[in-house]
């Protein structure tokens, strides 16, 4: 019943408010992160239930008004209360139905993005250009913060790798359904005879780890520094600001030549080979969930198709949920709101249907 499952959430909510004030717990810093992170997440459920109860409240006081009194224009105004009353908690139990939907742990995280042109050559580098000032155009609309991290660009243009991170309030939640191929169908700059040809670009969203959810022993890591390069090899600077990190055990290589100050350079590589350690085990939790679920609107496999883009028919399709749209150009500059909310709201009705949240 939704009134005992909200009564039960009330109860952990009172238990995880006392255990953060508990000196011990307040020691042990990846505890305390970890349940304020908990009693945060809570807080629009018991929020919903204060008012939900209210409701109910209100509905049987009114019931009892109806079942005595005998005046005919009170009865009227009482029934006319227990109408609105009753769909206001028709609204409120679907709301709380989507509140109790269990969230991805990872989407309030940051997220590091890794855009890498695939098949087409030089015309899929140029598309992997298009969909990083695609993502700097979304993101600088939601106010969130964008840092280039490494970058290997095109020979024609655009990127055969950019690399950069993103910070803001529930980043890796929003561009998580992004990872995946992107394909485009379009004439390319290089081609002469007006031929429509098709390119992909690969994009992976990766929750940003942080020093609690990894931990680096010293020992592991091999820093390398050297000269920052810039297109065509010349050289930046002539010092040796650009830091490459390769993490002994798992193999992992990670490069940072976006400033000019080795230690912050150092300091975005670590967030990078963090935040691939942390992927690897991420993605045993993705797996999982796939297992169980017959679609992964969000993530998936990475080395599905999930778009195309189309630029002489001015259509962009989503295929994970059929969607398209013929507002290719606005959707270039940065506005993909509405695919990304179809995806989110497709991704609910699935967890809902599977009962999820019942």
């Amino acid at each position: 019943m939704l009134l005992e499952k909200l009564q039960s959430i009330m109860g952990r909510h009172e238990v995880v408010a006392k255990m953060i004030a508990d000196p011990e717990v307040i020691a042990d810093m990846k505890r305390y992160v970890s349940l304020s992170k908990e009693y945060k997440d809570l807080e629009p459920i018991i929020d919903a239930y204060k008012e939900y109860k209210n409701i109910l409240d209100n509905i049987e006081s009114t019931r009892e008004i109806l079942n005595k009194e005998k005046d005919p224009e009170f009865r009227e105004m009482a029934k006319t209360e227990l109408d609105a009353l009753v769909e206001r908690q028709k609204n409120l139990e679907e709301k709380i139905r989507l509140l109790l939907i269990p969230s991805d742990p990872q989407d309030d995280k940051n997220a590091i993005v890794e855009i890498r042109g695939g098949t087409g050559g030089d015309e899929a580098a140029i598309f992997a250009g298009d969909l990083y000032r695609m993502y700097v155009k979304f993101c600088e609309s939601r106010r969130w913060k964008v840092e280039l991290v490494d970058m290997n660009e095109g020979t024609s243009g655009g990127f055969k790798e950019v690399i950069f991170n993103v910070s803001g309030d529930g980043v890796y939640g929003v561009l998580k359904y992004e990872s995946g191929v992107h394909r485009v169908q379009r004439v390319p700059q290089t081609e002469t005879q007006g031929r429509v040809h098709t390119s992909a670009a690969t994009v992976a969203v990766l929750p940003e780890a942080d020093e609690f959810d990894v931990e680096l022993k010293p020992g592991d890591i091999k820093k390398e520094t050297f000269c920052s390069s810039g297109p065509g090899g010349q050289s930046v600077n002539t010092t040796y600001s650009a830091v490459r990190l390769t993490h002994i055990p798992s193999g992992i290589v990670v490069s940072c030549q976006d400033q000019k100050s080795q230690i912050k350079n150092l300091d975005k590589a670590m967030k990078v080979l963090r935040t691939r350690l942390f992927d690897m085990e991420y993605k045993n939790y993705l797996d999982d969930i796939a297992s169980k679920r017959k679609t992964m609107v969000s993530t998936g496999d990475r080395s599905a198709k999930i778009r195309t883009y189309n630029f002489p028919q001015g259509r962009v399709t989503d295929h994970r949920i059929n969607l398209t749209l013929y507002n290719l150009s606005a959707v270039m500059d940065g506005d993909i709101t509405e695919i990304i909310d179809s995806l989110q709201v497709a991704e609910n009705a699935e967890k809902l249907k599977e009962g999820v949240a019942s």
